[in-house]
């Protein structure tokens, strides 16, 4: 059994998340429009044909509105919510009357940011927590002070990070009697560098890698599961222009539709194939709000099921614009 550490929490079987950063509307400003709530129940629709069950929000998009516009479809259909996992994700706080743009993981902002996220999706709970972005602010004793709060007040059930290395996990995980269950980082076909900090081990290649040293690693030992948001690259190899392109955009997207059309696939189950691949079991979140987009996903556990090694390595060096070294 292909288990990952979602599943084997018994937190959620759904291996591709929906995003929701493209529910609520086109900016923070406008009121919510009737048409945004048609446009966000086809997105929900088409996630569950898909067998997306799992969906991810964050506290800041369209200034909440995602979450709003969520919550009316909850609303309107009862017994929706128990059958799905909501995880939403705090920290980050724009420019405002108090101060400039900023990230605050202080008690206070952690427990009045899930409060508000709970009013908007109009439910008691979430199933999981995300701190946003890392906080040099950060005091370990005093984020675990909020999770206590939130866990025996039963408003957040499960705990993880975004965009966090190594050591800010293990510093974290220090001060939390739970164990973390998730770290949501950008990953890939285009932005692979996760598998470059693997493949560059001792090699001049390797200095250029931004994703960190050792986390891949540490999350698949600890049971913490990877999610990749940003997982289509925007569509950048399945359906976006290619005007101004570079080559290695253009013939990484001919590779993707040729194994689509091959496969008799979807080039974004190729995509999404890809990153499922991996032996760390990485749980891609979709941002698109396109229900047709939407199910051009479904079919991308099987295909990285179905992916060879050589196909991997063909789309990974296709993607690098060189061969692996």
């Amino acid at each position: 059994m292909n288990l990952f550490p979602l599943q084997e929490r018994n937190i959620t079987n759904s291996r591709i998340i929906y995003g929701t950063t493209g529910l609520g509307g086109s900016n923070n400003f406008d009121p919510l429009t009737g048409t945004d709530l048609l446009k966000a129940e086809r997105a929900v629709d088409a996630a569950l044909e898909a067998g997306m069950t799992m969906f991810d929000h964050a506290d800041i998009y369209t200034g909440g509105k995602a979450e709003e516009i969520f919550g009316s479809v909850l609303q309107s259909r009862p017994g929706l919510r128990e059958s799905i996992v909501i995880q939403s994700k705090c920290g980050i706080r724009f420019a405002d009357e108090d101060g400039p743009q900023r990230y605050d993981f202080s008690k206070a902002h952690i427990l009045r940011s899930v409060d508000g996220s709970l009013s908007r999706l109009k439910t008691d709970y979430l199933d999981i927590l995300l701190l946003h972005r890392p906080d040099p602010l950060a005091r370990p004793d005093e984020i675990a002070e909020a999770f206590d709060r939130l866990k025996r007040s039963g408003k957040v059930r499960h705990f993880g990070v975004s965009n966090m290395n190594v050591h800010q996990i293990r510093l974290l995980q220090r001060a939390l009697p739970e164990p973390l269950v998730a770290n949501q980082m950008e990953m890939s076909l285009l932005r692979s560098d996760f598998a470059d900090r693997g493949v560059y081990v001792n090699q001049q290649a390797g200095l250029g890698v931004v994703f960190p040293e050792g986390l891949l690693e540490h999350c698949m030992l600890e049971n913490i599961q990877l999610q990749a948001w940003s997982s289509l690259a925007n569509g950048i190899y399945t359906g976006r222009s290619k005007e101004g392109a570079s080559e290695a955009v253009i013939r990484t997207s001919e590779l993707v539709s040729s194994l689509a059309e091959r496969k008799e696939t979807t080039g974004e189950a190729i995509v999404l194939g890809w990153l499922m691949k991996h032996p760390a079991n990485i749980q891609p979140v979709i941002g698109t709000a396109n229900p047709e987009r939407i199910l051009r996903c479904r079919d991308a556990a099987r295909q990285a099921e179905l992916m060879t090694r050589e196909e991997w390595y063909a789309l990974y060096a296709a993607a690098k614009g060189r061969s692996v070294t």
